[in-house]
């Protein structure tokens, strides 16, 4: 099997897609929403993945494979797909922190903030001593804690999302 055209399709969707996702973090940096506070399930990169993992496995069935497409070959575009915009948004993510300090800080003020608004109920559950160990290592986050994040959750998005498509998509040839 030539992995050639599902590699070069899955990459250039990838890289656009990594760019638009900066470009939408940025945006909800600089509309106020911090984006790495938003709860994963509001996440922009839901749809942005679902979107362009879809047209990409779609492209590539359709124009290199004369219409079908395997589970298999549907994972595997996806993956790579998501380590491209992954790598992508996660490099320009610490880029962007790197030259603007206020990024990080941002981030470490407001999540102390949410954190010290917990309510007791739930610091009860979660365990005082945890929340203060929490409270106190926030202020040491990095933007390359920051951007491994971003990496690590766009792959725990990507995973479900990867599975239903293949599935959807996928195509056997006909005997």
């Amino acid at each position: 099997m030539n992995f050639s055209p599902l590699l070069k399709v899955v990459a250039r969707y990838g890289l656009i897609a990594g760019i638009m996702g900066f470009g939408l973090l940025l945006g909800l940096y600089y509309m106020g929403r911090h984006p790495f506070l938003i709860e994963i399930f509001f996440d922009f990169r839901i749809f942005l993945l679902g979107i362009f993992i879809f047209f990409a496995l779609k492209e590539f069935r359709e124009d290199h494979q004369d219409g079908v497409l395997y589970f298999w070959q549907g994972l595997i575009g996806s993956f790579v797909l998501t380590a491209v915009f992954g790598a992508v948004a996660a490099f320009l993510i610490y880029v962007f922190g790197s030259f603007n300090s206020e990024f990080v800080q941002t981030y470490s003020a407001q999540m102390a903030d949410r954190l010290s608004q917990l309510p007791a109920e739930l610091v009860e559950q979660i365990g005082k001593e945890e929340v203060e160990r929490n409270l106190k290592g926030i202020h040491a986050t990095t933007i390359g804690d920051l951007a491994v994040t971003y990496l690590v959750q766009s792959f725990i998005i990507s995973f479900f999302i990867s599975i239903i498509l293949s599935v959807v998509l996928r195509r056997q040839p006909k005997p």
